[in-house]
C-alpha cells in the first residue's frame, strides 16, 4: 500500500483521485491502496476541491451505496482491474 500524505498530492493526483470518488464502480478502498487515502480522507479532499453544491451532491450520491465500498458488494462482482490502479 502507498502511504500518502494528503499534503503532499500533486494536482495530477488529486484530479485522479476526484475522477475515482465520482466514478460509481471504484470502491474506496481501491484508492486507498493506490494513494494510501482513507475514506474520511477522500472527504477531505472533496470538500476542499469541490464548490459546496457539488460536495453535498456527491455525498449524497455515494452515502450507502454499496458499489463504493468493497464490503457490501456482492460477492459475485469480480470486475476488471486497470494497471492503472
Amino acid at each position: 500500500m502507498v502511504l500518502t500524505n494528503m499534503n503532499n498530492l500533486s494536482p495530477s493526483d488529486i484530479s485522479r483521485i476526484i475522477e475515482m470518488t465520482w466514478e460509481d464502480r471504484t470502491p474506496f478502498e481501491a484508492i486507498e491502496i493506490q494513494f494510501g487515502l482513507k475514506e474520511n480522507d477522500l472527504r477531505d479532499i472533496m470538500r476542499r476541491e469541490m464548490k459546496p453544491s457539488s460536495f453535498k451532491m456527491w455525498r449524497k450520491r455515494v452515502c450507502g451505496k454499496k458499489t463504493k465500498h468493497l464490503s457490501l458488494r456482492s460477492k459475485e462482482v469480480n470486475r476488471f482491474k486497470s494497471k492503472n490502479q
